[in-house]
C-alpha cells in the first residue's frame, strides 16, 4: 500500500479493531506510527505483537489529551476511531447516562482531536479521519445515541474542513462509516444484541445483511481516504462489502 513510507501516523483507538490493524499496516509499510488507547494491556500486546510501534496510554476524551499526543508524535494522518461500546436495548428500557455512552466518548473524543488540528494547527497537507459507523446513514434503535454520534462525527469533519478553507490551513478532514463488521469485537456485539432483540440466529441476521465489510476493509479504506489526494475533502464515505460510496 503506497503512501505511508516516512509518514508520521497517529491512530486513536489504535489497541482493538480497525485502529489496530491501521496500526499494523502503517508499520508494516515503513510508517513510524502512534497508538493511542485508554487500557495499557491491550498496547503491550500491541508492542509485543508489532515491534517498533509506539503506544500512549491515556483518556482521549479528556480536553488535554491532543497536546500529549501531538508531543509525542505530530501526526502526518490521524485517525480518529477511539469510543465506547453502545447499549444494546431499545430506548425506553436505557437511561440517559446509558443512551448518551457514545456523545460522552466518541463525539467528545472526535470534537477535541480536530478542535487541536485547527488551533495547533497541524502541518499543511495533514489528513484527518474520522471513523464514523453505517449506523450514523440508517440508524440503530437498539444502541440508545450512538446513530447519532456517529451521525454528528461525519458533520464535523464537514465543519472542520470548512474551518480550514477559511484559514487557508490546507487540513484534510474525511469520514468513514462502514456497516457492521462481524470480524470485530463490536461487530461481534452488535450482531449478538440485534439477533437476540429480533429472536433469530446470529448466521441469519449476518446472511440479512449481505456482504458485510471486513475489518481489513475498513483498515484499507481509512488508509486510502488518508492518502489519497483526489479524495474530496470534509466528505463522508460508505464502507460496505462492495466497497467505499461517497455519501451526499
Amino acid at each position: 500500500m503506497s503512501g505511508l513510507a516516512g509518514k508520521n501516523v497517529v491512530v486513536i483507538g489504535g489497541s482493538r479493531g480497525v485502529g489496530r490493524e491501521i496500526v499494523e499496516t502503517v508499520a508494516r509499510e515503513g510508517g513510524h506510527v502512534l497508538a493511542v488507547a485508554r487500557q495499557e494491556e491491550p498496547l503491550r500486546q500491541l508492542t509485543q505483537d508489532c515491534p517498533g510501534v509506539e503506544t500512549l496510554s491515556l483518556d482521549a476524551t479528556h480536553e488535554d489529551a491532543p497536546p500529549k499526543v501531538f508531543d509525542r508524535l505530530l501526526p502526518d494522518i490521524l485517525v480518529i476511531c477511539g469510543g465506547a461500546f453502545p447499549p444494546a436495548a431499545p430506548l425506553h428500557e436505557l437511561s440517559w447516562r446509558e443512551f448518551a455512552a457514545n456523545w460522552e466518548s466518541d463525539v467528545k473524543i472526535a470534537f477535541h482531536f480536530c478542535k487541536a488540528a485547527l488551533l495547533l494547527p497541524l502541518p499543511p497537507g495533514a489528513s484527518i479521519v474520522l471513523v464514523s459507523s453505517g449506523a450514523a446513514v440508517g440508524g440503530s434503535p437498539i444502541s440508545g445515541g450512538y446513530a447519532g454520534a456517529k451521525r454528528t462525527q461525519m458533520f464535523m469533519a464537514s465543519y472542520a474542513q470548512k474551518e480550514s478553507d477559511r484559514l487557508t490551513l490546507g487540513l484534510r478532514f474525511v469520514a468513514l462509516a462502514p456497516r457492521i463488521m462481524p470480524d470485530t469485537a463490536l461487530g461481534q456485539y452488535a450482531v449478538a444484541g440485534y439477533s437476540r432483540y429480533l429472536g433469530i440466529p446470529a448466521e441469519d441476521f449476518i446472511g440479512s445483511m449481505g456482504t458485510p465489510p471486513s475489518c481489513a476493509d475498513a483498515a484499507a479504506a481509512a488508509i486510502e481516504l488518508a492518502v489519497h489526494p483526489g479524495v474530496v475533502r470534509g466528505k463522508a464515505f460508505l464502507l460496505s462489502g462492495a466497497g467505499l460510496e461517497a455519501l451526499p
